[in-house]
């Protein structure tokens, strides 16, 4: 598609991943109830080997002036979980250690309690994740139960921002949001 906006190799390396595999187009039902003309599914990207080495590669260059700052990538299951789990191992293997953990939906009960499921600690620095947001609801509460576990949700990163609003609401908490690609990037308007 040569009217896409032009992004970085890195970027337009993941674009094909995630148009490849990732974006269907027909007549679709959000989960919002809204009718839409294309439909995304980016763990078809996160949970493939070749696309979380993208998301990764673009996680790098996204991030690169903060990534040294940051201890520990994760956010709601189950749509964080590909891609924190995924990056925090590629990049292990390139000798950056992120400690990898999910918010669960519900507090667990027996054993370990709480939300917080995997090696997030207090203190740490955190860059939330998703693979997709249309309206950053579950980055906003990964990130709330990240704050009551001790730990700073500093950066949020999605592999497709499909809505556009979540940049506003990540400002208001003082969050630095950014997406690796949006709905513009892949030949779409947000929110359709």
């Amino acid at each position: 598609m040569s009217d896409l906006p032009e992004l970085s190799p890195t970027l337009d390396r993941l674009r094909a991943h995630v148009l490849e595999h990732s974006v269907k187009v027909g007549d679709f039902v959000l989960k919002s109830g809204a009718r839409s003309s294309w439909f995304l599914d980016t763990k078809q990207t996160a949970c493939r080997a070749d696309g979380i080495v993208a998301v990764t590669d673009a996680v790098e260059e996204v991030f690169a002036d903060v990534l040294a700052t940051t201890d520990a990538i994760g956010g709601l299951t189950l749509g964080a979980d590909p891609m924190a789990y995924g990056v925090a191992a590629v990049l292990g293997t390139r000798g950056r250690m992120l400690r990898s953990f999910s918010v669960r939906k519900e507090a667990k009960q027996g054993g370990v309690t709480g939300r917080i499921a995997g090696a997030l600690e207090p203190g740490d620095r955190v860059l939330v994740t998703e693979d997709t947001t249309t309206r950053g609801t579950s980055l906003i509460e990964a990130a709330d139960q990240i704050e009551v576990y001790g730990a700073s949700p500093v950066f949020m990163s999605v592999i497709v921002d499909r809505g556009g609003t979540c940049a506003a609401m990540a400002a208001e908490r003082g969050i630095d949001y950014r997406p690796l690609l949006t709905a513009p990037d892949l030949g779409f308007d947000f929110g359709t």
